[in-house]
């Protein structure tokens, strides 16, 4: 990674900075087990329906000991409008279980330690560190961040991996967490996949998208 990239990367993310202020996760949570269960369920879904779906799941269950103890079928009923209902009620319920057996039910807090739990993969283990316990090992890559990094030529791969390798290159470590949160309210906002308003995008002057930058 040159310095040039770089140097184009804290650009980037200086003009989010200013643009979104101090963006945090977009989803509602009160303790590190629900952002667990809300960042699960926000796989193939929108995180405005996630919140709407746990504004219930939250209230009926108050504790990991809930969601260890509950009955699969009764679960998937609660959040069965996310999408992928069955898989997610399935590593949500066996998470709990894990958590609560080989961590005395507190969510764990290394990358290593999550990457071990049913439907965690390294986006989920990113948001969890980093906004539940402000623990920064990496930048959360989902959707918005995959179609728009490549937009901005920060990344050549479709691959969340290699994606996240590549920023992490480019971007500076003390903005991992917000750069994955501005990308993505980006994306929400203006960088839409179907219909982007690049006459109000902060990176229409340096996004190789709309102008020749790169």
């Amino acid at each position: 990674m040159g310095k040039s990239k770089k140097k184009y990367a804290f650009k980037i993310t200086k003009i989010l900075e200013k643009d979104f202020g101090d963006v945090k996760c977009a989803l509602n949570f009160s303790t590190p087990f629900e952002l667990l269960v809300a960042v699960i369920l926000s796989a193939q879904c929108t995180d405005e329906r996630v919140n709407k779906v746990t504004e219930n799941v939250f209230k009926r269950y108050k504790n990991i000991n809930d969601y260890a103890k509950v009955d699969v079928l009764e679960f998937e009923n609660y959040i069965r409008s996310t999408g992928f209902f069955r898989n997610k009620a399935k590593n949500i319920i066996r998470s709990a279980q894990l958590i609560t057996d080989n961590y005395d039910g507190i969510v764990p807090q290394t990358m290593e330690e999550l990457l071990v739990l049913p439907g965690v993969a390294r986006k989920t283990a990113n948001v969890v560190l980093g906004s539940a316990f402000g623990r920064v090992e990496g930048i959360a890559v989902d959707t918005h961040v995959i179609r728009i990094a490549n937009l901005l030529r920060l990344t050549k791969y479709n691959d969340p991996v290699k994606i996240e390798k590549d920023l992490m290159k480019a971007v500076p470590k003390e903005y991992w967490v917000k750069f994955s949160f501005y990308i993505q309210t980006l994306g929400r906002r203006i960088c839409r996949a179907r219909s982007p308003d690049h006459s109000t995008c902060p990176l229409n002057k340096v996004c190789p998208a709309v102008c020749k930058c790169l």
